[in-house]
């Protein structure tokens, strides 16, 4: 496969296509809810009501880089879903990937009234974001589904504005077709995946610029966030969604805090298999039957980690006495705890395995 035929996000800009969280190269884990789908009864029904509905929620998003305010031109589009109305305030979720970098941030209507909009949080790692602007010009709010009853076969509409606001509004069919996909993703671009993203897929065309829209349900109700598509020239119909109900909470933090409330260890990992043999051999010394883990490339001091007593180099092989075979796997154990919580970390300093127990921190 080729380096850049998978690519994060799907925002229209003055220079590239593509732009979001990272490129993601290697295999799709591929894990599914049972479910036999209701395509057959969906194909009949007329959703041009429920279409409507949800269609006057979406809005487009433009994403203004310092120095280019006056050029649109110049200025990357995405798309976004008013969620709230409150107190003269509209709320609206994008992709993180739409607004990165943004020195402005303007939302545009269907009528091609332009209204400001500012960020109140953005999160990388889920690649979700959370504007307000004025409300007095927006009229609908979208209706927030449920993803996790989402079935195989379910016939679904994505709603956006691909390639930018002259195909604003714009709608696309499709069906379900897996409720759960991980998605590996290199978050900081260093070539190497330290997360992994669950979405669900789709054949409904997502196109550059439908990123932050929506994917909703023959009901009109959002079931999720159009945020990844798939460019390789074999392949066609593979669109990945956010499922709303993952981003609600994300979202919810945004909204009131600015910022995802994560625990925090102060180290910086790297795969065990992603460190040369050469490296292992001389700087590691670990037991030759150790080949999977994660590796502490560093350790920050008065960090959590070397108050619990860990070094540079040390290989964690479990977490809370479960395996943990490479950074993703590692990460996933990290975020499922809380601030404050204690971590029971199993590792290896060169040939000696030992334990220790870190008491988690605030992420800042």
């Amino acid at each position: 496969m080729n380096k850049k035929n998978i690519l994060f996000g799907s925002l229209v800009g003055s220079m590239i296509v593509g732009v979001g969280i990272g490129i993601l190269t290697g295999p799709i884990v591929i894990t599914e809810k049972n479910g036999t789908g209701v395509a057959a009864a969906n194909n009949g029904i007329d959703a041009t009501a429920a279409i409507e509905k949800a269609s006057d929620a979406v809005i487009g998003v433009l994403n203004m880089k310092d120095g280019m305010e006056d050029s649109l031109v110049q200025t990357g589009s995405g798309s976004g879903v008013v969620y709230k109305k409150e107190d003269g305030t509209a709320y609206i979720f994008t992709n993180q990937h739409v607004i990165e970098g943004a020195g402005k941030v303007e939302i545009s209507l269907e009528n091609g009234d332009k209204i400001p909009a500012e960020v109140l949080g953005s999160d990388k790692i889920t690649d979700l974001a959370v504007l307000k602007a004025d409300s007095d010009k927006i009229d609908a709010v979208a209706d927030l589904g449920n993803s996790e009853q989402l079935k195989r076969g379910e016939t679904v509409y994505a709603i956006g504005s691909p390639l930018g606001l002259e195909f604003y509004g714009t709608v696309t069919r499709g069906i379900i077709s897996a409720t759960e996909r991980a998605i590996p993703v290199d978050l900081d671009e260093d070539g190497v995946y330290d997360w992994q993203t669950d979405v669900v897929q789709t054949d409904a065309a997502i196109n550059p610029g439908n990123s932050g829209g929506a994917l909703i349900n023959t009901d009109g109700e959002v079931i999720g966030i159009n945020s990844i598509k798939i460019v390789e020239n074999a392949v066609e119909g593979i669109g990945l969604a956010i499922p709303i109900s993952t981003a609600k909470p994300v979202i919810d933090e945004l909204e009131t805090i600015g910022t995802v409330s994560r625990p925090y260890m102060g180290v910086e990992i790297r795969s065990l298999q992603d460190i040369t043999e050469y490296q292992q051999d001389e700087q590691l010394l670990l037991p030759t039957s150790i080949d999977e883990g994660v590796c502490l490339l560093s350790v920050q001091q008065g960090s959590p980690a070397q108050k619990a007593g860990l070094k540079q180099y040390d290989v964690v092989i479990k977490v809370d006495e479960e395996n943990v075979d490479n950074v993703i796997a590692f990460r996933k154990k990290l975020y499922a705890k809380e601030p404050k919580d204690k971590m029971e970390i199993t590792y290896y300093r060169e040939d000696t395995k030992q334990t220790a127990t870190v008491t988690l921190a605030q992420q800042k």
